[in-house]
């Protein structure tokens, strides 16, 4: 019989399959397991960590190579936790007053899962890596094997209470049809990864998945935020066609001409081929941070020439946008001097550091990359984050000028590449004229530029509602951005999250926006839909939108399309 269980669907792809259960159980209760020794049980629990801490780090760096840098991290933080004194004293303390290793695991991190549970936002996800961190302990500690979800048959869609980064980085997008759990939300780290590798799910389903039996045909609706059981051949045929979205390799245009270049964002050169394979124009978004992290010092100007020249290369007819060094207090690089901050996101970090702080990494990053300009094959933009003020962008460009004069005199090759700042303040929204008078381009980034517009944290859930570039502060924020960018015969962009939602492919090119920047995984989707675009019907949906004085009246407006 078919029947719908709705929950979030966090990639903008539909699969169908068979049901395959993935759960983690079969480990003996820890309080049914005989303690030996307390030497022998330090022992144990010692041999286990040293295994999670192998196993862990092969994850690691399988997880940067499949999926990339940004979502490996998380792995990062996993260590950091296997290691904590507080965790590793209390496990420490019940092996010596007679428990086995398995309840000093049991109970050191249900205590922090418990402690998790009940922060907000992205606090609150540490619970799942918590548990992700106690179940490995307790496998090793049982002797057991890891369940392989690398090799499940084609066309499996898998179900679960829950996944963790471990078991997600794991799936293959050519075997797994798609999966769906019963908690998660958009930001857990098992959403992140499928929108990484590509994967139809839906999360945050609800205890009413577990009815779903074995073998059961079923499909993953993201347009119906929905698990469907037994689904008729409608939506079968509706499911299928969404995994078959047509790879375009070149520009597109709108049906009556405007072209939109469509870009991905990366962090790495192991997104790159990933880029290219799912139809990116280019690289409207190289977050060079990635570069700086996990390494004792930074790279030289001769590595960043070559990763940079790597994305140039790679893109020989495509555009290719690189950020500047944005980190500071909310991405902190051990090697810097840098003060914790009260408000990071408010703080030293972005073009503030680099003008400053940083000042010598950032000529470093200019000479490399004013040379990559040469080098490469592409066309190289250089972009600087979180520009407040003109003299900021003035500083900068001064500094573009003075490493091109010392790589004149010194006789090594080097090209001037565009410059362009990212619209991520209020701030910069309000000088947007005179920023434009001295930039090539501008790119928004609206996940910042939602925080700061509506004074509302990315992370906190108590304001999640506050926090969205739906509202009209923040849309009117965007087309002041077009306008005075177009004033100035300058390119815009757009590179935050909304960019990849193919439901607002048709209001950003009414607003008018020249690129639109993503995760490679959704391009071809909002290549879809651009070519499905007239340009007159999406201005005039973007000035109906503009006239709303609500977050309510865009929706309206929205849903009415």
């Amino acid at each position: 019989m078919t029947f719908r269980i709705s929950g979030v669907a966090v990639t903008p792809l539909s699969g169908l399959g068979t049901v395959r259960w993935y759960r983690t159980g079969g480990i003996p209760d820890a309080e049914s397991v005989e303690a030996a020794d307390p030497e022998t049980e330090l022992e144990r629990f010692e041999e286990a960590r040293e295994s999670a801490r192998d196993e862990l780090q092969r994850e690691r760096e399988q997880t940067a190579e499949r999926v990339g840098q940004e979502e490996a991290a998380v792995f990062d933080a996993h260590l950091q936790f296997l290691d904590d004194p507080q965790l590793t004293d209390s496990i420490q303390e019940a092996i010596e007053e007679g428990d086995a290793a398995e309840v000093g695991v049991d109970r050191a991190f249900g205590d922090a899962v418990d402690q998790f549970e009940g922060m907000d936002g992205m606090m609150a996800e540490r619970a799942d890596d918590m548990r992700d961190i106690r179940d490995r302990l307790r496998r090793l500690l049982a002797g057991d094997e890891r369940i392989d979800l690398s090799a499940v048959p084609e066309g499996t869609v898998i179900l679960a209470e829950r996944l963790t980064p471990s078991d997600t980085a794991q799936l293959d997008p050519d075997r797994v049809a798609g999966f769906a759990t019963v908690t998660g939300g958009r930001t857990s780290h098992a959403a992140i990864f499928a929108r990484s590798l590509g994967i139809p799910a839906v999360v945050g389903l609800g205890e009413e998945l577990l009815e779903i039996e074995e073998r059961t045909t079923v499909a993953i609706d993201a347009e119906k935020d929905a698990v469907i059981v037994d689904p008729d051949e409608g939506t079968r045929e509706r499911v299928s066609a969404t995994r078959d979205v047509e790879i375009r390799t070149g520009p597109v245009e709108t049906t009556d001409g405007t072209e939109i270049e469509v870009a991905a964002n990366v962090g790495t050169s192991a997104e790159l081929p990933g880029a290219t394979r799912q139809g990116a124009d280019g690289i409207g978004l190289y977050r060079t941070e990635f570069l700086f992290l996990d390494r004792e010092q930074p790279p030289d100007e001769d590595e960043q020439l070559e990763v940079y020249t790597d994305a140039l290369d790679a893109f020989p007819d495509g555009r290719i946008v690189v950020r500047t060094l944005d980190i500071g207090g909310d991405k902190p690089i051990p090697y810097l001097d840098a003060d914790e901050e009260e408000n990071p996101f408010l703080g030293d970090r972005g073009i503030r550091r680099s003008l400053d702080a940083d000042a010598d990494l950032f000529e470093t990053q200019l000479r490399a990359l004013l040379r990559a300009a040469m080098e490469g094959s592409g066309r190289l933009s250089v972009m600087f984050p979180l520009v407040t003020t003109v003299e900021e962008l003035d500083g900068a460009r001064d500094t573009v000028d003075q490493v091109a004069t010392t790589l004149e005199k010194e006789g090594i090759p080097y090209a001037v590449p565009e410059i362009g700042v990212m619209i991520e303040t209020p701030a910069a929204v309000t000088m947007a004229e005179e920023l434009a008078e001295r930039v090539d381009f501008f790119s928004i980034g609206t996940n910042d530029l939602a925080q700061y517009v509506m004074a509302a944290s990315r992370e906190s859930d108590a304001v999640a509602d506050l926090h969205d570039p739906l509202h009209p502060a923040v849309l009117r924020s965007i087309r002041r951005s077009v306008e005075a960018a177009h004033d100035t015969n300058a390119w815009i962009g757009m590179c935050g999250e909304m960019a990849g939602d193919p439901d607002l492919t048709e209001l950003l090119v009414g607003l008018g926006l020249d690129e639109l920047s993503m995760s490679a995984v959704t391009i071809p989707t909002v290549k879809a839909e651009v070519t499905a675009t007239e340009s007159e019907t999406a201005r005039e949906l973007a000035d109906r939108v503009l006239s709303a004085s609500t977050k309510a009246e865009v929706h309206e407006y929205l849903e009415g399309e």
